[in-house]
């Protein structure tokens, strides 16, 4: 939930600055985009962080190989893809790059509710609400490559 909230947040701070007279950021979309940023920003150093770490490889589904390698991989993808969205003539790109990356990872989420298992100390996201969450995320991000 705290990617969607600093995702939702995010936007409407930028876009409230473009309001205010910050040219770079008096659209829609390069607000966006920052909040986008801001989603796979905190979806995506979780992955380095140990106890994070551990319960990110037990969400990838047992028939992926190297966990771990998979949970770095994503991270990097993830940060990558944030930082390519602040880089107009990058953003168009990062956004399909990103679009692309979300339903390859979904089945951690949905192995991660099914198994009931923990990210953070906290229990997974429930399928339903996770499932909303993830067409949010991913229309979003298709919005950030038009």
């Amino acid at each position: 939930m705290i990617p969607f909230l600093a995702m939702v947040i995010g936007f409407a701070a930028l876009r409230l600055a473009g309001l205010a007279g910050v040219d770079a950021l008096d659209a829609w979309q390069p607000a966006l985009r920052g909040g986008v940023a801001l989603l796979f920003v905190t979806g995506g150093v979780p992955h380095f962080l140990p106890s994070w770490r551990r319960d990110m490889a037990a969400m990838v589904p047992p028939s992926l190989p190297r966990p771990e390698l998979l949970v770095t991989l994503t991270g990097v993808l993830e940060l990558a893809g944030a930082a390519g969205l602040l880089i107009p003539p990058l953003a168009p790109y990062a956004a399909v790059a990103l679009a692309v990356l979300l339903p390859a990872l979904f089945p951690a989420n949905v192995h991660a509710a099914r198994q009931h298992l923990t990210l953070g100390g906290r229990p997974a996201t429930p399928l339903p609400l996770r499932t909303v969450l993830q067409v949010a995320f991913l229309a979003a991000t298709v919005a950030c490559a038009l």
